[in-house]
Formats: structure tokens, sequence, C-alpha cells
């Protein structure tokens, strides 16, 4: 029986030509209907125009099939209309010294708040941070601006002001800094990810942030006609990939969930711009680009043989936290599993803390944790049991 001949529209044509780098990831993925729940973060984040090609794609794709009597399968897509989206090559996996060398860029862009769907206008770009980092090397450079924003939709000041004021604190009008416009902010932006030899970048944010870090690239580039061609992957998923190339098992995503949104370095000296330096306010563009490289500097050096220094993580934290015993929970489900044979056990994911305490005192580590040490802390008991050991000492002496 021949196969029903099925219309195809923008959507279908975007999830075919995602195929390829799918299966690339490892995806099990051999079809397009496999492939349609893994496409739609990513379709979610095109723009208008390029939604608009893929359905011009669809519209002759449909009317070369209705000209075709019969049709068994769908035809391939002529090469003249052939749209693909700009990719990024893969990460460098020929040996560890390759992986430890490439160059990654962490950007965010912070907003006046985030306005209705219904608005045309989504988010007001208010400041932009960005660091470049590798593992050999730790931070590289780094790119910070103060946006000038934009009006925001009538009706709404006060709701952008108060996103503002309880997060980073930039006021709407008024601010003492010079802000760069958009044309300024895309340029140097342009000239600070991509290297010499024009290689397109690696350039990533945190997930929940992809799309107002998009949404607000894609507005800079309409207002001022400048064409970026970035593409933004996950935090979450490079340092998934970078656990497999070494250890051939995945990070529990809980653990980098927590790890990713701590607070340790909120505080720290040469974390934050200026301005929020002196202001001592936390939420920062650039503290947080900074923050995705000390944790993947502290998560990973050793598991990669490299040695920590003052470009990998804060000055006042090299003695600190970043010395003590790290835990991290490889292999997830197989963690989970054995400790939901367990008895006694009501939580699948400890802290990290709770996790070493639990190694330390039993000897071995459980099933799917690895140690990683960078100095253990021999000093135990805290309040009054120090008080009871000086005074039992003391009294030996008397």
């Amino acid at each position: 029986m021949p196969r029903r001949n099925r219309s195809c529209n923008a959507y279908c044509c975007f999830v075919r030509d995602q195929l390829p780098g799918l299966r690339e990831r490892g995806v099990p993925v051999s079809r397009v209907v496999d492939a349609i729940p893994y496409c739609s973060e990513a379709w979610a984040l095109l723009s208008k125009e390029e939604k608009m090609m893929y359905k011009e794609k669809a519209h002759k794709e449909n009317e070369k099939r209705s000209s075709q009597k019969t049709v068994a399968e769908a035809p391939p897509v002529p090469a003249h209309l052939t749209t693909k989206m700009p990719s990024v090559p893969p990460l460098l996996d020929a040996s560890d010294p390759a992986v430890v060398a490439e160059v990654f860029c962490f950007l965010n862009i912070y907003s006046h708040g985030k306005l209705p769907s219904y608005c045309e206008q989504r988010f007001l770009p208010c400041e932009i941070g960005c660091v470049k980092y590798s593992l050999r090397d730790g931070i590289i450079a780094d790119f910070h601006h103060f946006i000038d924003p934009e009006v925001p939709p009538c009706g709404f000041r006060y709701h952008c002001q108060t996103a503002s004021d309880a997060t980073h604190k930039i006021p709407l009008s008024g601010f003492q800094l010079p802000c760069a416009g958009y044309a300024v902010v895309l340029r140097e932006l342009l000239e600070f990810v991509r290297p010499a030899g024009g290689v397109q970048p690696h350039v990533y944010c945190r997930y929940d942030s992809r799309f107002r870090v998009r949404w607000c690239l894609d507005r800079m580039a309409t207002v001022t006609g400048i064409e970026t061609h970035l593409e933004l992957l996950a935090v979450e998923d490079l340092v998934t990939e970078l656990y497999q190339k070494k250890n051939q098992k995945e990070p529990s995503k809980t653990w980098m969930c927590r790890e990713l949104d701590g607070f340790l370095w909120d505080f720290c000296s040469n974390t934050r711009c200026k301005w929020h330096e002196e202001n001592e306010i936390f939420y920062c563009a650039l503290a947080s680009c900074k923050k995705i490289a000390y944790y993947i500097s502290r998560s990973l050096a050793a598991v990669y043989g490299v040695s920590l220094t003052a470009a990998h993580l804060p000055e006042d934290a090299a003695d600190g936290e970043s010395r003590h015993t790290r835990m991290v929970v490889l292999d997830a489900g197989r963690f989970q599993g054995a400790k939901a044979e367990c008895s006694g056990s009501d939580r699948d994911v400890a802290s990290p803390s709770q996790n070493q305490e639990l190694s330390l005192s039993k000897g071995d580590p459980p099933r799917g944790v690895k140690n990683v040490l960078y100095g253990a802390s021999t000093m135990r008991g805290r309040g009054i049991t120090r008080l009871v050991k000086s005074a039992s000492d003391l009294s030996q002496v008397l």
C-alpha cells in the first residue's frame, strides 16, 4: 500500500536540518519524527526571519511534491534551497592537550526585567558581559559594557524598574556611568569573541538564559543592521561533554546546577564589574560569566591535570574553599539506583559537603562518586568540642 503524501511544514524542514547535529551528539534519532522532541527549544530561539525562510522552503517543497504523481518518500531538498543554521565546530577530541587548549566564550546579557509575551519588546538589554576561557590558561580576557536601554513600552516603566531594583539595580535613566549603544556593543563583542583567523567561536551561556540572551542579540542586530551569526550553546552541555571525554560518565545534573547557581564567589575580588563591586551588588553580567569559569576550573582542573592559577580562581579564594576536598557525582543514574537499594536513604542526591563527610567516615566512596583532592583540612571539631579539648590539655599541663 503506497504511503500517504503528506505536506511538509516549516518545523519539519527545520528538524530535518538538525538531524546530522543530533546524531553527532549521540542522540538516537533515525527519522524526523524521532528528532521532533529534541528541537522545540532550538526552534523557539529562531528569529522571525529564520522561521520565514523555513516556511518558504516548505512551501516550495510542497509545490514540487504536488507536481509528481507518486512519491514513496519525501524527495531530498535541492541544494539551492538548503538553508543551514550557522554551526560551531565540535570540541577538539584528538587528545587531552587539544581539549585543554580549546578557547570558550561565556556570555550573558542582563535586562530591565522581562515583559509579557504579548509585548513585541520582551527585554530591555542594559548590561553585557563575556569572558574568554580555556582550561589551560584560565580567564584570558573579559568584555563588559553597560548598554543604553530603549524606552520601555507605555505602562511598563514601573515593572521594569522594580525588576532592576530586585536584581542588578541598574537604573532605567539617570545612570552616572556611560552606556554604549547597540552598534558599539555588537561590533566590540564580535571583535572580542572572534580570533584573528576568523574561525566561528564557541559561545556558551546558561541554559535558562539562552532565550533572553538570544533575543537581546537579535534585537540589537535588527536595530543596527549588524549580522552576528553567533550560535549560543549551553554551558551545562559543555561541562557534560568535558566529563564524558575524560571519564566516559555524565555528572549529576542536580549537582551541576547547584554548583553553577552557588554564591561561593559572589563577593570575591576581581569578579564583578567596578560599579557592582563598589555598590556591593552581586547581580552582575560579567560576574555571572566569570563564575562559570571558576566553576569549570575547580571541577575539571584535577580531571585534566591542570594546575590552578590566579587566572582560574579569584586570588582570595585560592587558599580557601577551592583547595578543599571536592566530590563530583558521576554516572548519576547508577548512583541513585544504588542509593535506592540502601535502607534508610531518603534523598536521591546529597550535597557535596554531605557526600564528603559520608566518604571520609566510611573509608571507601560510594559507587559512582569520584573524589578529587585539593588538600583536606585536618582540623576536627567545632565550638564546645575544641573548648573541651583545650581544657583537657591545660589540665594535663597543670
